[in-house]
């Protein structure tokens, strides 16, 4: 299945990311929540990511898409469709890592502005628009719980310098204020089963959640099996994927992670480089 159109990817290439509103339906998104607040393993893996406040955002992360049900929704045709239409280069698509992101009413953190390639290019990969996350949103996501805000245009900059802000890796903000004086702050609202595909180099940030409701998001990173990186240990970035139907998360049974999934291990990666 297509959902792909020439005017998504001007979009895309012009702004540095598009959104496919309903690409998931509302019970599939329901469904997919309903797994995620009740697996075991993503609470155990999950840990907290302080901001420069020290408010704290709660994510899971890990690597090779299994026959979960994440690693299924992952998978399918019309997801990798859709990646392989916005990435430049054509060789295969291959997924990097997904975390679930957990952002708790009124203690949920803000994320600084950053850019994903400003942590993935200190895994040695070399061609940043080979590289996008996919945002699936799980809840409703709001200004008030803290939606991402992106700077359409900003991925024209290239890779901006990075450094901590917190437990953060914050974009030097002389690049941010330059790049808001040239293009209007987008917040990306959305409901649940909307997705969001945006480049590697988009600068973005999201506020804490002040709200009464959680936002819970699914974001899949995505790679060209051609950009191989030479610091990354786990060779899920390069290796294909094997697509699935758009049916198979909801057919195969629901499932959370297992227990000998690769999750990332937060004091085992002093710098976090992998997300």
């Amino acid at each position: 299945m297509k959902l792909i159109t020439q005017e998504h990817i001007h979009r895309y290439k012009q702004d540095g990311f598009v959104i496919i509103r309903s690409m998931f339906s509302l019970p599939e998104a329901t469904l997919l929540y309903q797994v995620a607040v009740s697996d075991e393993q993503v609470s155990k893996h999950s840990y907290d990511l302080n901001d420069s406040t020290g408010k704290k955002t709660k994510l899971a992360l890990w690597f090779t898409p299994g026959d979960d049900t994440y690693g299924l929704l992952t998978r399918t045709e019309k997801l990798i469709n859709a990646v392989d239409a916005l990435l430049d280069g054509d060789s295969d698509v291959c997924h990097f890592h997904s975390k679930l992101m957990q952002k708790e009413p009124h203690v949920g953190g803000a994320w600084e502005w950053h850019q994903d390639y400003g942590y993935w290019y200190k895994n040695g990969f070399l061609y940043p628009d080979q590289m996008l996350s996919v945002m699936v949103a799980l809840t409703e996501a709001t200004i008030e719980n803290g939606c991402l805000q992106v700077i359409p245009g900003s991925h024209k900059l290239g890779r901006v310098e990075h450094s901590f802000s917190g437990e953060q890796n914050g974009a030097d903000m002389r690049f941010v204020d330059e790049a808001l004086k040239n293009s209007e702050l987008v917040y990306v609202t959305l409901k649940p089963g909307d997705v969001l595909f945006f480049h590697s180099n988009l600068l973005h940030r999201s506020d804490s959640n002040e709200s009464n409701s959680a936002r819970w998001s699914m974001i899949s990173a995505y790679n060209r099996s051609e950009n191989i990186p030479f610091n990354e240990k786990s060779t899920s970035c390069i290796t294909p994927v094997n697509v699935v139907s758009d049916s198979a998360p909801w057919n195969s049974g629901l499932s959370g992670k297992s227990a000998t999934a690769d999750f990332l291990i937060k004091d085992q990666d002093v710098t976090l480089k992998s997300f």
